[in-house]
């Protein structure tokens, strides 16, 4: 019988002939451990790089062992440990190449006792006005404009966050069709109610007392993010009919 990433025996779930499993079978055998992981869960790790399961022709995933063991690390080092993704990432790859690594210690003493708490978030990437309209190749007259319609707006010091290039770019692109920074209001409205309702979601997470809990606001957010625009992408293209590659 298949063993669970904590050691004890999974619920039973079968095995292919091939020894790989489904995604269910996977989440059977990781809540012996991990109570709370949930199939959105695995599949938020899978896009953000930490494992690769193999796909059917028919599209459906299945996990080997090894896949299972890594999400099991991924998960220990996320609850135990209070990592970002970039840090785990980076100690499983050493790992693999054979490397004695260590976990970053966090914490700090409190009566005595060494109390973990998450690692500092790091700052997010940010780009000045200049250098936005160089690297999306814009005017500043365009940028005024988009300012106007509130598709961009500059953080409190007057830097950008760095996916204002992202943002720069497509609303220029979408000119190229037409498409005016006036009827892209709505999309930006959309956007600001989609953020609004994951902040919701997360808001008990980052005001809870226990900093595990905090600590895994930000997965989470990361987490909701992705299949909010997952869904907002389905969404579109149903309402269209096409299917994008």
């Amino acid at each position: 019988m298949l063993q669970s990433p904590s050691g004890g025996a999974g619920h039973g779930a079968a095995v292919t002939d091939s020894g790989l499993m489904s995604i269910g079978t996977v989440l059977n055998v990781l809540r012996d451990e991990f109570p709370e992981v949930t199939i959105s869960k695995i599949r938020f790790l899978e896009a953000e790089g930490l494992i690769e399961p193999q796909r059917t022709p028919s599209g459906y995933r299945k996990f080997s062992t090894e896949d299972v063991e890594r999400l099991g690390h991924v998960l220990r080092m996320q609850r135990d440990h209070y990592l970002p993704l970039k840090v785990i990432r980076e100690h499983l790859d050493a790992m693999a190449r054979g490397e004695a690594v260590q976990l970053p210690v966090v914490g700090r003493q409190r009566d005595g006792e060494t109390v973990l708490e998450p690692l500092e978030t790091p700052t997010a990437a940010r780009i000045g006005r200049a250098e936005l309209i160089s690297a999306a190749e814009i005017e500043e007259r365009d940028l005024q404009e988009w300012e106007s319609y509130g598709l961009i707006a500059p953080l409190e010091d007057g830097v950008y966050d760095a996916e204002s290039v992202t943002v720069a770019s497509l609303v220029a692109e979408l000119g190229r069709f037409g498409i005016e920074p006036r009827h892209l209001r709505v999309m930006k409205a959309a956007a600001d109610r989609e953020a609004g309702l994951v902040d919701q979601v997360v808001a008990p997470l980052k005001r809870h007392r226990n900093p595990q809990t905090r600590a895994h606001a930000e997965a989470r957010t990361k987490e909701l993010a992705v299949l909010t625009v997952k869904l907002h992408a389905a969404l579109v293209q149903t309402a269209l009919g096409v299917r994008l590659p």
